[in-house]
């Protein structure tokens, strides 16, 4: 949903809503990730862009960009998933639906957010 939402340009609430009125099956979990998402997408851009050497979000791939996206949201906001699962899956994904580069970009950008946020940097808000 949010790969869609990138690519269209819709806003990823409206997508979601539009894959439940069709009656596709959204677990909560899903639901809460797209939620979370849409709802911090400046302050995540902004972290994952401070955090990617040479790389602005929007040159990004859609697909690695939404995966850093949700990523850094599971990091950064929601902090229920442990920060090398959150990795981990974000590499994996990132490998078998992107490229063996962007596995590496990925977990470098993460890694980067991950070792700013265990140390108490501050994560840059609005």
């Amino acid at each position: 949903m949010l790969f869609q939402s990138d690519v269209t340009g819709s806003d990823p609430r409206v997508v979601l809503e539009d894959w439940s009125a069709s009656g596709r099956e959204v677990p909560v979990f899903t639901r809460d990730l797209v939620e979370g998402v849409a709802g911090h997408l400046p302050e995540l851009d902004r972290e994952i862009g401070a955090r990617s050497e040479g790389w602005s979000v929007d040159r990004m791939a859609s697909v690695d960009r939404t995966i850093l996206r949700v990523a850094a949201y599971e990091l950064l906001v929601g902090r229920q998933t442990p920060v090398g699962a959150a990795i981990d899956e974000a590499v994996r994904a990132a490998k078998e639906l992107s490229t063996e580069d962007s596995g590496r970009f990925v977990n470098g950008v993460l890694g980067k957010m991950a070792r700013a946020s265990a140390d108490g940097s501050p994560v840059e808000r609005e």
